[in-house]
């Protein structure tokens, strides 16, 4: 066989689409992924839609400006419309298409024009591609590209790459101006007043892959499987290092997201890898996905209290147990959801709760009656849709098997909270109309104002911290269009605005008995290793 960069030099674009609902708000992590594991003598450019729009002539005109050699195009299924168009005028333009990603990976037939329709790529990344990139690569500098790539034993069967050898992603050498956060109008702010950092970035980074919970509309544990995989603690330590000296030599502000599907599955194995980062002075704020089953372990709290945990992104998905079954997702108690976010709001981490309307056993109503219990928790930022069947889940097989589903390839007629099929309980009209009610009435003024008011006693960069994440959040599925659209929201939260800047001339570190709280959770010392 001959080596892996065989062949011609090559210019190599990836791209990614743009989802059709939010404005990302971080890049994605495969792009970054496969750049790093590129062999060498090639050239890769990055394009993500969301940052960085372009019309599908636009996009063409671009690849022929770079002389592009290769295209490749990752997208999940909300996105796969939109990819498959842009595919399209690539290839029509004598481009090499390759494409991967959860949709393709679960019907490829689909993008190899196998079922009817129109071939949409010249070849396909199955599964996890970190194994098959290269020869893929090589493949085309060489003019002989396969249809299919699947990473393989030497018994056919699928093998899962293991990430005890992660690849090194240069963040600290990346040109990252697409990714930047801060609205160009208020960089401009910035720089003229000189302020300490004038760009925030939401890096991804992975710890581990897989889930062993099989939610019935999830995709993840069909496309990751249902083991574990870890990197280890050392390569995520030397990753966050990397990333702390970035923003150092750059005038920057750098956040993390662990995109692990449940970042603390294996709790154990967490609190091991929160002490590393600590112990190594690798402490970032990060977010992270995690199970509110997992987060009743106050050990657990603490350490991400102090590594830097900031947001905790969990899905509850719903208050109703009978809806949790129905998607086999009885491991979440609703009953102890309040619990879990007082817990983390003592340590001033807060939520990001994910709530799915249009379950089985959802009526008229749903979305106010999912509010009024939220206003007793401690401020969280929401998230609502509808429940979406994705194809090869056990969801979609089973509401095909019922004849429920009304668009059966709807991700080829993309419509943002519009659902795939019959709800039992309600019409789709109406749960359209409670996903849009939930997100009004979430981040009314009114209700910014009752998030700031439940932590009157914390220090003003806390209350800061929560209202600027409550702004740029709604942002992300309804975002304010231009400079005006970002000034006309901040005057309908004038009254929370003008707080804080009182605030922060009479209690700037909070009331005497926030103090006493955080002194003590500082001065608590971190158990020993297990």
């Amino acid at each position: 066989m001959p080596p892996l960069n065989a062949g011609k030099f090559m210019k190599i674009l990836l791209y990614n689409p743009d989802n059709g609902v939010t404005k990302n708000f971080m890049p994605h992590l495969w792009m970054f992924l496969l750049q790093s594991l590129t062999p060498p003598g090639h050239e890769v450019l990055l394009i993500d839609g969301n940052t960085q729009p372009m019309t599908d002539g636009e996009l063409v005109d671009f690849a022929r400006q770079h002389e592009i050699g290769l295209v490749g195009i990752g997208a999940m299924t909300r996105m796969i419309a939109k990819a498959y168009r842009v595919a399209d005028a690539l290839r029509a333009a004598g481009f090499p298409v390759v494409m991967g990603g959860p949709h393709v990976t679960e019907v490829p037939d689909e993008a190899l024009g196998r079922d009817g329709g129109p071939r949409h790529a010249d070849a396909l990344a199955l599964g996890e591609a970190d194994e098959t990139w290269p020869r893929i690569v090589a493949d085309a500098a060489r003019g002989q590209l396969k249809e299919v790539y699947t990473p393989v034993d030497a018994f056919g069967q699928e093998r899962k790459p293991n990430l005890d050898h992660y690849p090194q992603i240069p963040w600290q050498r990346l040109d990252m101006d697409q990714f930047n956060r801060i609205p160009g109008f208020a960089r401009r702010i910035m720089q003229h007043y000189k302020y300490e950092w004038e760009t925030f970035h939401i890096i991804p980074i992975e710890s581990g892959r897989g889930c062993p919970y099989g939610c019935e509309f999830c995709t993840v544990t069909g496309f990751f499987g249902d083991s574990i995989r870890f990197r280890t603690n050392q390569s995520i330590v030397e990753e966050l290092l990397r990333l702390k000296e970035r923003a150092r030599g750059t005038k920057g502000k750098i956040a993390v997201f662990f995109v692990d599907d449940n970042f603390a599955i294996n709790v154990k194995r967490t609190k091991s890898l929160l002490r590393d980062i600590i112990a190594a002075g690798a402490e970032l704020n990060w977010v992270a996905q995690i199970s509110a089953n997992l987060l009743k372990d106050e050990e657990l709290l603490d350490l991400i209290a102090e590594s830097g945990g900031k947001w905790i992104f969990i899905g509850m998905e719903s208050l109703d147990p009978a809806n949790l079954a129905s998607v086999k997702k009885s491991f979440n108690k609703p009953e102890h959801y309040a619990q879990v976010l007082e817990s983390l709001a003592r340590r001033n981490v807060y939520a990001i709760t994910s709530f799915i309307f249009g379950l089985d056993h959802d009526k008229v109503g749903v979305a106010e009656r999912t509010l009024a219990e939220m206003r007793a928790w401690p401020p969280v930022l929401p998230v609502f849709g509808q429940i979406t069947p994705f194809p090869a889940t056990p969801l979609y097989d089973r509401l095909l098997k019922e004849g429920r589903l009304t668009r059966p390839k709807h991700w080829l007629e993309f419509a943002p909270f519009r659902m795939a099929h019959t709800p039992l309980s309600m019409t789709i009209p109406e749960v359209q109309d409670e996903v849009l009610y939930a997100w009004k009435n979430a981040y009314s003024p009114a209700a910014t104002a009752r998030a700031i008011d439940s932590i009157a006693d914390e220090p003003v960069p806390y209350k800061i911290n929560h209202l600027v994440s409550r702004l740029f959040f709604r942002g992300i599925y309804f975002p304010p269009k231009g400079a005006w659209g970002w000034l006309k929201l901040i005057a309908q939260n004038r009254g929370s605005v003008f707080r804080i800047i009182r605030e922060s001339f009479t209690q700037w570190h909070g009331t005497p008995d926030a103090v006493g709280r955080r002194d003590f959770r500082e001065t608590r010392p971190v158990a020993e290793p297990e």
